[in-house]
């Protein structure tokens, strides 16, 4: 066989493959399943944003329920529920944490919306004895100790509490202890 003949029967070939795909493609059983799978793929796209809520919901509208020196135990457990945290010292530390993370848009970048935490300290007859509550701009504005201290006890609480926090969000599976151990 010759090239020429070779290359006549491909062309043949190429040809008859080509019509057969255009009758099949615009058949009206091929335009019916692509309309079929075009409908299942934009039913199920969702056009919400997906919000991670973690700790108690709208932190700050019930935050404005309890005074001080007026509110006991029972009406902050039946307001907030049981507290993220819990600190025994001189008087009882209850810490209740609100955390919304949302999705921005389609790509999957996600943004802080809500970050309060709120401190409060009970005494020893289970009244509310002081209310601290935190925000997204007020976390900004706290300083953290760069310095070293060979005693821990002199440092508060809320501070190893929020130190912890910042430890856990910038290193969540713990990967960097690990490393330095050499593990």
């Amino acid at each position: 066989m010759s090239f020429l003949v070779k290359y006549e029967k491909r062309v043949l070939f190429l040809e008859r493959l080509t019509k057969l795909l255009y009758i099949f493609i615009y058949s009206e059983f091929m335009k019916l399943v692509i309309f079929i799978s075009i409908f299942f793929l934009i039913s199920n796209c969702s056009l919400e944003l997906v919000d991670d809520h973690h700790g108690v919901y709208y932190l700050e509208k019930k935050e404005k329920k309890i005074t001080v020196n007026q509110s006991n135990v029972n009406d902050i457990i039946s307001i907030f529920g049981e507290p993220s945290t819990k600190s025994t010292f001189d008087n009882d530390v209850w810490i209740y944490i609100e955390r919304k993370i949302t999705n921005t848009h389609f790509l999957g970048k996600r943004k802080l919306v809500v970050n309060n935490v709120m401190v409060l300290e009970i005494d020893d007859k289970g009244i509310l004895a002081k209310k601290d509550f935190y925000d997204k701009n007020d976390m900004k504005e706290i300083k953290f100790d760069t310095k070293r201290s060979e005693s821990l006890e002199k440092r508060d609480f809320i501070y190893n509490f929020l130190s912890s926090l910042r430890q856990r969000i910038n290193d969540p599976l713990g990967m960097r202890k690990k490393k330095r151990l050499g593990k």
